[in-house]
């Protein structure tokens, strides 16, 4: 059955026998924004939801697994590369979504670049060659344009 604890809580899942509750609590997703040779890799998804849509290297967190490990995980995976992480970019989740993405800043570290299984193509952009209305996620969106204003901000104090 599903009731609701409390007012201010989302309706919950009860066994009517046990009284357990169950708790359907967000997914934690980890992705990175890898620049090679001042470019930003994009994957083209081979898989739903978004297929044919772009992504940068990312994917879902495994129980027990820190977010920076999944992150590195994921861009040794889908794309052939060994990253660092240098900087945590930001933590972006939206109302009505079970996502929480959080998105770090990485170095490439070595291995050659590939498209994955999970992606159809895989390209390398600067900031001004993104293709905004190809993104796949409001996520995606939100942290590159995070990234390239600050890189922009970094540009202009003479940090790069």
């Amino acid at each position: 059955m599903s009731a609701r604890l409390r007012d201010n809580e989302p309706e919950r899942l009860i066994c009517s026998e046990c009284g357990f509750i169950f708790y359907q609590d967000p997914k934690l997703v980890a992705c990175s924004i890898v620049e090679v040779d001042k470019r930003i890799i994009l994957l083209k998804r081979s898989i739903m939801p978004a297929k044919g849509m772009w992504v940068v290297p990312g994917g879902y967190v495994d129980r027990g697994e820190v977010p920076e490990s999944a992150a590195m995980r994921e861009a040794l995976e889908e794309c052939g590369i060994e990253i660092k992480i240098t900087d945590l970019l930001g933590v972006y989740s939206y109302p009505g979504l079970t996502e929480v993405v959080v998105f770090y800043i990485a170095d490439y570290v070595s291995g050659t670049i590939i498209a994955g299984d999970e992606s159809l193509d895989i390209s390398m952009v600067d900031c001004e060659e993104i293709p905004w209305d190809r993104l796949a996620f409001r996520s995606t969106k939100d942290a590159l344009r995070d990234y390239c204003e600050l890189k922009k901000k970094s540009i202009k104090k003479g940090e790069l």
